[in-house]
């Protein structure tokens, strides 16, 4: 299991409709078939500077790898994530028990 996390700040307003219309467009990866456990999330600690984040989960390496060259996915990092994301950090995880 691999459960991908990206933790990020958009370029927009903090509760500005484009900043809705980002975190709506979002839930096209969801729909993705191998995306498992898709959550966008809210940042709450004052110790990150990052607002939001999104969380998902794929059962192997192989279905993470058809998530990142699915074209939902390609869109969505063109259309919306490159010109409206100012700053990121992605994360990958696998549970120590199956390393």
């Amino acid at each position: 299991m691999i459960r991908h996390t990206v933790a990020f700040r958009l370029k927009h307003p903090r509760g500005s409709k484009p900043e809705h219309d980002f975190l709506h467009a979002a839930q096209i990866l969801a729909t993705i078939p191998t995306v498992k456990n898709f959550e966008a999330l809210r940042q709450t600690s004052k110790k990150s500077h990052f607002h939001f984040g999104f969380s998902m989960e794929f059962s192997s390496a192989r279905d993470y790898q058809f998530y990142n060259e699915h074209p939902d996915h390609v869109h969505f990092v063109q259309t919306r994530w490159i010109p409206e994301v100012s700053e990121f950090l992605e994360l990958d995880y696998e549970p120590l028990n199956e390393a």
